[in-house]
C-alpha cells in the first residue's frame, strides 16, 4: 500500500520533518505571517502537527527533555496558521478559488512541496519581478480533469472543468 493511503503527502518525512512543515518555514522567512493551508478529506494531522500537543509538551518538560520541547513549541507558534477544507478535489485552482475570501485583494503565494530546492535565500525572496500563475502546459483533453485555469481578468479566475 503506498505511504500517502494512510497520511497526507504533505505530512511525508524529509530528512527529519514533514514537507510540509518546510514550505510554512519558508514562508516564514519571507515574512509572510498569515498562513492559509488548503486540507481536504483525511488531512487532520496536518493541523494536528501545526497545533500545541499538552500532553506531548508535559511529557517532555517531566523528562527534562527541554530541547526537544522548545522544537515543539517553535512549530506551534512559527505563524498564524488558518485552514479551508476543500469539499472536493478539484485541483489547484479550485484550491486557490476556494480562498479567494480568505485573500481578499491582498497578495498571495502558493507554495507547494512537489519541488524541494536548497538554497540560503527562501524562494519567495530571490526574484520579486516573478508574479503570476506559473503555467505548467497541459493537453487541451487535461482540462475535462481540472488542471487548467481560464483567466478572463484577474478578478474573474475560475477552473475550468
Amino acid at each position: 500500500m503506498p505511504a500517502t493511503k494512510a497520511q497526507p503527502k504533505e505530512m511525508l518525512p524529509i530528512v527529519d520533518k514533514p514537507a510540509i512543515q518546510y514550505i510554512v518555514e519558508e514562508a516564514v522567512q519571507s515574512g509572510i505571517e498569515d498562513i492559509l493551508i488548503i486540507t481536504g478529506r483525511n488531512k487532520r494531522s496536518i493541523e494536528d502537527h501545526f497545533d500545541r500537543s499538552v500532553e506531548l509538551e508535559q511529557n517532555l518538560q517531566s523528562k527534562g527533555k527541554h530541547e526537544l520541547l522548545k522544537e515543539i513549541q517553535t512549530i506551534a507558534d512559527m505563524a498564524n496558521i488558518h485552514y479551508i477544507r476543500q469539499k472536493e478535489p478539484l485541483g489547484l485552482g479550485h484550491a486557490v478559488l476556494s480562498a479567494r475570501h480568505f485573500i481578499g485583494d491582498e497578495p498571495f503565494a502558493v507554495l507547494l512541496g512537489d519541488d524541494i530546492m536548497v538554497s540560503e535565500k527562501p524562494a519567495l525572496q530571490q526574484d520579486r519581478r516573478l508574479s503570476g500563475i506559473q503555467n505548467n502546459s497541459h493537453r487541451r483533453s487535461d482540462c475535462r480533469r481540472g488542471r487548467c485555469l481560464e483567466i478572463r481578468d484577474h478578478s474573474d479566475i475560475h477552473a475550468k472543468k
